[in-house]
């Protein structure tokens, strides 16, 4: 019994893990393929990947990249599915440790 257990919780644990795209370490959820094709035209998966943001802090980077980077105007479907997408798989953690310092690759140029 002890044994069955044991098997049926680690089945269970794999599937709990989170699925990652091995060629862009983007977390594979509803709307990762719009936010691939359509953020990693211009930077890295590590931009987001490496970082969280409310809604309201994704939005406002969306503005910035697209009045100052270039960034397309979005339809507001693609807009929304990328910003549930954002707000849901890369949200602030309820925690009260610093994050680690952005690695120098990460740093915009000097």
């Amino acid at each position: 019994m002890k044994k069955l257990a044991s098997l049926l919780l680690l089945v269970s644990l794999g599937f709990a893990a989170e699925k990652i795209d091995p060629d862009t370490g983007i977390k594979i959820a509803e709307g990762w393929e719009t936010v691939r094709d359509n953020c990693t035209v211009c930077h890295s998966a590590k931009m987001f990947t490496m970082t969280t943001g409310t809604r309201q802090d994704w939005i406002t980077a969306i503005r910035w990249m697209q009045e100052t980077q270039g960034l397309w105007q979005f339809d507001p479907e693609t807009e929304k599915v990328i910003l549930d997408y954002l707000t849901k798989n890369y949200a602030p953690a309820n925690t009260s440790r610093r994050r680690p310092l952005l690695t120098p690759d990460l740093l915009p140029p000097k």
